[in-house]
């Protein structure tokens, strides 16, 4: 039997690691994950929740135009990373996205504090992993373990949070009956 696809709106491969290792565990399946780069139709940094949710759900939309409304079996997800302040300060979380033959769920990841020194950066225009880069000497973290793997010492990283957004997702496929409107 040919698995079905996982589509991801982005090349980035802890996003495309990320959907193919929640949705193969939690529906106990095998998987292909494609990622197709999209636009998100907001900034390269969003700096608020509602633009980085905005964003998922356009990296779905563009995925779906592209194949003409989905293909049969075919799982599309996208995940958006932002910044936003909240009462206790900046933080970063990301987006979730996913769809399936007709079917949505949207939902956001835990919140990473951020220093302040670093959202004044992003505030000024730069875009988080370059300055996590500049600040920690590293080299392209955002297709690692992230503004989270450094500031956590690795005791979460950019997939597993995506991970964890993924898979309360998911509850609204496990259970569809409960979730009608």
């Amino acid at each position: 039997m040919i698995p079905d696809t996982i589509y991801v709106g982005s090349k980035n491969p802890v996003k495309i690691n990320a959907a193919l290792n929640t949705l193969s565990d939690t529906l106990e399946h095998d998987f292909d994950a494609e990622g197709i780069s999209v636009e998100s139709g907001v900034a390269e940094q969003p700096m608020s929740e509602a633009e980085t949710r905005e964003g998922a759900i356009n990296r779905v939309k563009a995925m779906l135009s592209l194949h003409e409304g989905g293909f049969p079996d075919s799982w599309y997800v996208a995940i958006e990373g932002g910044v936003d302040v909240f009462e206790d300060g900046p933080a970063t979380f990301a987006y979730v996205a996913i769809y399936h033959e007709g079917h949505w769920s949207v939902t956001r990841s835990a919140s990473l504090p951020l220093p302040v020194a670093v959202f004044q950066a992003l505030q000024r225009g730069e875009e988080l992993g370059p300055v996590m880069d500049a600040l920690f000497d590293t080299v392209n973290v955002k297709q690692k373990g992230g503004a989270i793997g450094l500031l956590t010492l690795n005791h979460a990283t950019r997939q597993s949070v995506y991970e964890v957004a993924l898979t309360l997702a998911m509850a609204k496929f496990h259970f569809p009956d409960l979730y009608t409107d």
